[in-house]
């Protein structure tokens, strides 16, 4: 029994997509036995490039289910089925990660017919779906729908079918997509990993952090860890049998929250911000040793950036504005940013000139005593030197909004 599918995208980010139209056939192998075909709601945009290649607009979606009410219908049409599309593992993430938000774990086995036809039919040119069907002289209507493509994927599949005539082939590759093998155990691991900032922990078969590591995106790093050769790796690839992440949002949050762990991170800040002459340069520290940069960079392009910013703020062209505004010494206040996520806030409390402490608030959680924000709160665990330059630059960023402190 097979669900032949296809599914198009807003064309939002990568994991950051949402389901517009899907199609869903229930394929006996002789036979359509139900299907399935909709609109979906995004309730977010859709890209100018996806409205143009699916003739899908706004306006269209607005009144089309939302993908929490088609979920259950999906379930049922796919269930006891293998999953076939043209390019299944598009098709397979998009579900996925939209069950992901629901607070389910949608598994099934998958088909690819990319693969199977190239097997099968290995003199073609192209294997697109638009370029092989036509090839093929299957016909396509309403291509780049849902609808349209699922129907074209159906007819190659049948076809497929009836040119491996030992079955071999579809036992081969079914069995090659979802087998456990060392490919497939980190596909299954990282494919709903996302590609965003925070911590990643690689846990062993029961349940102990062998790893943990920040990165700038999740999802690459677990990839490039297994995708590497070094010998140093090798165990740590075998033994990982789950992977957690906690997401950090902002690059401050996560030297926040590290710093609350009691990690100390070493960062080289080669480059400073210097006034002279009335105006604002970034130059590596190291040039003039007797003066003392007003903020240091991990970079020179971090640097020019800053002094572009800078340099396009009135108030800050008055050098002694600018050093009271980056001033953090003898600060008791609250500043209050953006979160990890949307409808999250961070807090940082000041005193004394220094941070004591840290948290996060829903945007409808009241915070205006101190004892409210005592019991949200995240201690930090070692000095907060190494925190200055990230939170300068936030200030004059304008990311923080900075009270007094509440009583």
């Amino acid at each position: 029994m097979y669900s032949i599918i296809d599914i198009e995208s807003n064309g939002a980010g990568y994991r950051k997509e949402s389901i517009i139209d899907i199609a869903i056939y229930r394929f006996d192998g002789h036979k359509i036995i139900d299907q399935f075909i909709s609109l979906v709601n995004p309730e977010s945009d859709i890209t100018p490039f996806v409205q143009k290649l699916t003739n899908i607009n706004p306006k269209m979606v607005k009144t089309a289910p939302k993908f929490h009410e088609l979920a259950k219908r999906i379930v049922e049409i796919t269930a006891n089925t293998t999953l076939v599309g043209h390019n299944i593992d598009f098709d397979y993430r998009m579900l996925r990660q939209s069950f992901s938000r629901l607070g389910y774990d949608f598994k099934i086995n998958t088909l690819d017919t990319i693969p199977l036809a190239k097997k099968l039919i290995p003199e073609e040119t192209s294997y697109s779906l638009q370029k092989l069907v036509k090839s093929l002289g299957i016909p396509l209507t309403n291509a780049h729908r849902a609808d349209g493509d699922a129907r074209a994927t159906l007819e190659l599949f049948k076809l497929l079918i009836s040119k491996d005539t030992s079955n071999d082939i579809i036992q081969q590759l079914h069995e090659e997509t979802n087998a456990k093998s060392y490919i497939n155990k980190i596909k299954a691991l990282t494919q709903d990993l996302p590609g965003e900032r925070g911590f990643i922990y690689l846990q062993d078969a029961n349940g102990v952090i062998i790893h943990s590591a920040y990165a700038p995106d999740i999802n690459k790093c677990a990839k490039k860890i297994f995708n590497s050769k070094s010998q140093k790796l090798e165990t740590l690839q075998q033994l990982t049998e789950q992977i957690r992440f906690e997401l950090t949002g902002s690059e401050l949050i996560a030297k926040l929250i590290q710093n609350s762990k009691g990690i100390r991170r070493r960062e080289t800040l080669p480059f400073g911000l210097y006034h002279r002459n009335g105006r604002y340069i970034a130059e590596k520290n190291t040039i003039n040793k007797t003066e003392k940069p007003l903020v240091k960079f991990r970079s020179f392009t971090q640097g020019s950036k800053a002094v572009k910013f800078i340099s396009g703020v009135e108030e800050y062209q008055n050098i002694d504005v600018f050093k009271a505004k980056i001033d953090l010494r003898k600060r008791t206040e609250l500043w209050l940013g953006a979160g990890r996520w949307l409808g999250e806030k961070l807090f940082i409390i000041f005193e004394n000139g220094k941070i004591v402490s840290f948290g996060f608030y829903e945007l409808f959680t009241q915070i205006q005593t101190l004892s409210k924000l005592n019991k949200l709160k995240i201690d930090l665990a070692v000095p907060t030197s190494d925190l200055v330059n990230d939170l300068q630059l936030a200030l004059l960023r304008g990311d923080f909004e900075t009270m007094p402190l509440p009583k």
